[in-house]
């Protein structure tokens, strides 16, 4: 990866922080992180709790602040789900990301799963983004991944996202072709758009251009914008500073984050 497509691939980055002992102070830091030298991040990523702290650090910076709901195990019901996606956009949040009931998924219950995501996108509100969680780590094959991104996209998702990072399998390249097959198909059948997102396991910058040269093949090299793709990640940060040409300027930050 050269120094122009690590650039872009920190600007599709949600730099991310899900860690059971996070604090108001590690959160700043992560914001402060994410407005790097050779360019801001597309968004942080972190508990509800931090909602407030996060947008208030990032003030005119541009970048959002995501959330997550129903995380990690996507076992709420989707009541649960909407008031918990209501709570975060009235604390501040810009991004949501839910993970799917993927369970209910692979169980056969699609009905139950439509619910929820629906349940989440009305929450949000028609200007909020809605990422869908899929947890592909926890799937038996790529066509049901597709189907479980078809089925997201048709309720109402802004993207469709690989991971929670808090199991064994994070992404993966079969997913990536998997679920941006399906946003291609959406788009051509459908007329609905839709991102990817590639979270849980991308740690460096080779990760990072296997899943943009993914995009790039199957989408034309045009599509990937911080609107259609996105990386959740936070030590791939420093790999991608220093192919950059700001290793210096990274040393002293943590690694915050569970992806």
């Amino acid at each position: 990866m050269n120094h122009d497509t690590a650039k872009r691939a920190i600007s599709f980055l949600d730099l991310t922080s899900l860690n059971d002992d996070d604090t108001a102070d590690k959160i700043e830091a992560l914001c402060h992180r994410a407005q790097t030298p050779a360019g801001h991040t597309a968004a942080v990523c972190i508990y509800a709790p931090f909602i407030e702290t996060a947008w208030k650090t990032l003030g005119k910076s541009g970048i959002k602040t995501a959330t997550v709901v129903n995380f990690p195990k996507g076992d709420k019901t989707a009541q649960q789900v909407a008031d918990e996606t209501a709570n975060a956009v009235a604390a501040g949040a810009d991004e949501i990301d839910v993970v799917m009931p993927y369970c209910a998924f692979l169980d056969g219950d699609h009905d139950t799963v439509a619910e929820v995501i629906a349940a989440t996108r009305q929450a949000c509100g028609p200007f909020l983004t809605l990422k869908v969680i899929l947890e592909t780590g926890e799937y038996p094959d790529a066509q049901a991944i597709y189907d479980a991104a078809r089925l997201a996209i048709s309720n109402g998702a802004n993207f469709v996202k690989t991971s929670t990072g808090k199991v064994a399998t994070g992404a993966t390249p079969e997913a990536a072709v998997a679920m941006i097959a399906a946003i291609r198909d959406a788009k051509a059948e459908q007329n609905l758009d839709c991102g990817f997102k590639a979270s849980g396991g991308v740690r460096n910058t080779e990760d990072a251009a296997l899943y943009l040269a993914i995009a790039d093949d199957m989408m034309g090299a045009d599509w990937a914008c911080p609107a259609t793709f996105r990386f959740g990640a936070s030590s791939v940060l420093t790999d991608l500073l220093k192919t950059c040409g700001f290793g210096k300027a990274d040393t002293s930050a943590n690694d915050a984050g569970s992806y």
